[in-house]
Parts: structure tokens; sequence; C-alpha cells
């Protein structure tokens, strides 16, 4: 198969779809991989380190999207990549079309197969792909959390630590998964108060076992939400339904609520937000305020941190990778339940029901596209 890795384009986005050890992996396995110029240049990887494994460097996206069989990116495709999507072509990177609609038509109308890292769901039910952005994302939350509570960005003035005589800030997370694990270990390392909230009292028990009374679980509701959050310095949303769009749990009354300078960090932003005020933002201009409450909504948070974010997104989407390339679609779906709930679009259907339900569109199951 000829695999080809683009540049990525988003803004401040420096991460790249594969390092040169996937590569020679794949080149291994008998695969051709072409990689545009400068494509991992961001992450601190030089083109002559993919020449090396041998990998053949293009000038131009073009190019790269023209020869590949499967693409394999970090961030889903945007407006000026969309006329390069071509029909059978395997496109292999985060999607989250529940939040991006247009693509999941141009991917449907172009007759692209889809398989987004974000869904591929093994039967114990861990998202293996999403799981070292999701550390990532974890943790950077409240480090930037803490900077944005600094009075220069707009914040409180609030040390997440406090110091002796004067109280720690509070930190309150939404959602006791990989993200708000990884939220907490840090909020915690940081002398803040810590609470998390999650519907799921297992991972509540799991969380109380590890922890202990460094942090406080709380069952989430409206209810007790709204009691979290009215004294809470930085807000950490970290709510994630595989495949579909993010719940709203915190509205925009609630904000009213919440102490002047409070900052919000919507981790799900990329599902849409569990925060109603949240809409994404860049990296170059990634907060705003409303009712003085401070919000970051940087779609592509693990971005800012290139190198380690590359290096830990190709250790576990590789192996799906050369499955895909060496089997073949048809043949590595059927082999592997998990890859198969990676495939969002095949064929000019929508075959991830959840993203069918969220975008208003037709789905097909993917078997009876097989």
């Amino acid at each position: 198969m000829k695999i080809a890795v683009p540049k990525e384009i988003k803004v401040h986005e420096y991460r790249v779809g594969l390092v040169p050890g996937g590569a020679a992996q794949l080149i291994a396995d008998g695969h051709e991989v072409f990689v545009q110029t400068s494509a991992g240049v961001g992450s601190g990887i030089p083109d002559e380190a993919y020449e090396a494994v041998g990998c053949t460097i293009v000038a131009t996206a073009d190019e790269a999207w023209a020869l590949g069989d499967m693409i394999v990116k970090v961030k889903e495709p945007i407006a000026e990549e969309y006329s390069r999507i071509r029909r059978g072509q395997i496109l292999y990177t985060y999607f989250h079309l529940a939040a991006v609609p247009e693509l999941a038509r141009v991917l449907v109308e172009r007759e692209a197969t889809a398989v987004a890292y974000e869904t591929i769901q093994t039967p114990d039910g861990r998202l293996p792909l999403l799981q070292p952005m999701s550390e990532v994302a974890g943790r950077m939350a409240v480090q930037v959390g803490a900077r944005c509570l600094e009075k220069e960005y707009g914040g409180r003035g609030v040390l997440l630590g406090g110091i002796p005589g004067v109280a720690q800030g509070k930190v309150v997370i939404l959602g006791g998964g990989t993200v708000g694990t990884e939220a907490a270990k840090i909020a915690i390392g940081m002398g803040a108060r810590v609470t998390v909230l999650d519907v799921n009292m297992a991972r509540l028990r799991y969380l109380d076992d590890v922890f202990g009374n460094r942090l406080q679980t709380i069952y989430s509701n409206p209810q007790t939400i709204l009691e979290e959050i009215v004294d809470a310095d930085l807000v950490v949303g970290a709510v994630l339904i595989p495949g579909a769009r993010a719940p709203h749990l915190v509205k925009e009354a609630h904000l009213t609520e919440m102490l002047p300078g409070a900052v919000v960090v919507d981790v799900s932003v990329d599902q849409g937000g569990c925060i109603e005020t949240c809409r994404p933002t860049t990296h170059d201009n990634p907060t705003y305020s409303i009712h003085d409450v401070v919000h970051y909504c940087v779609a592509n948070m693990p971005g800012a941190v290139a190198r380690t974010s590359t290096y830990g997104l190709t250790n576990v989407t590789l192996s799906y990778g050369r499955k895909l390339a060496g089997l073949g679609f048809a043949a590595a779906v059927r082999s592997d339940s998990a890859l198969a709930l990676g495939v969002n679009t095949h064929a000019g259907h929508v075959t991830y029901e959840a993203v069918a339900r969220d975008l208003g569109m037709g789905y097909r199951p993917l078997d009876a596209l097989l």
C-alpha cells in the first residue's frame, strides 16, 4: 500500500501522523511511505530522519494526498484539504465528526473511508488511540488553567497551591475518565483542592482508592455540578461519549453564579464541549470571557507539546495502521472489532451510529457495506 503523511495545517498544529520508527516498520512490511517535506519539523523530526529509513519526501500536500492510498494524519482535514480527498481513500486520523458536520458531508459525498482514532474501541470499553492524547490534554488542562488564573490573563489572581496562611485554589473536574484522572494528578501535585464528578460509581470508587483523601469524589447531577462550580477557581470539562456530542453540563446561566475571574478549560471542545458557552479557540488566541469567566477552549491542545504528543500517538496508532495496510481495509476490519468501530464513513455512508444521529444523517452499518 502507498501511505502518505501530509504536513498538518491547522493553526499551531505541530504534530505529525507518523514518526520515522513507525515509517520504518511499514516499509519493512513492504509498503511505500511518502512524507510531505517539513511535516515532522514541528515535532523536532527533520526530513532526513524519514529519508534515512526509506521514506520518499514529496514537496507539496497535493502530491502527498494524490499518492496515498491511505493518509495518516493527526487532525481532521480542514476546508482547504477537502478537495484532495478522493473516492476509496482511507483517512486515518482524529475526526470528531459530531462537531464538524461539513466534513462528514464531504467524506460521504467523496465516498472516502474515515477511520477515526477516537472511536476505535476495544471490547472492554477502552479507547486506546484516544488515551495518550487524553493523558496529555488532562495534564495540560490544569497547567493552562493555572496560568489563566493569573490576573494578567484575566483570571482571579489565584495561585492554585496557595501559600502558608492562604487557602489553596479549588479545582472541579467534570468527568473521571483518562482526562479527568490526569488533570487530578496535576492539580493535586500543585497543591489544589480537587473535586471530581462522574456518573460512574465504579470510576469514583477507583479514584477514591487511588487518591484517597487527596481528592473528593461526587456523583454528578445538575444540582451537585452547580454546588461545586459556584466557588471553583478552575473547572475542567473532561466528559466523553465516544463519537457523540458532549452533553452541556454547565449552562450559560450557571456562569453568572461562578466567581468573577474563575477559569473553565473545556477539553471536550473537540466533541462540542460540555460547557454551553464553549466554542473552539486556537493556540494564538486561546481564551475569551463570558460573564467574567475565562474560557480556554483550544481544540488541539496537545499540539502545543508536539514532540511528546507525536511519539505518544504513534505508539498506539501504528499497530492498527499496519493492519489496515497489510490486510487491506475489508479484511482488517473483519478481523478486528475494535478497528471496525473506528470506521465513521465508508462507501458514501455514515457507519458510526452516534455520529449519524448527532448530525441528522443516514446511518448504514458497516457490515452491510462489506
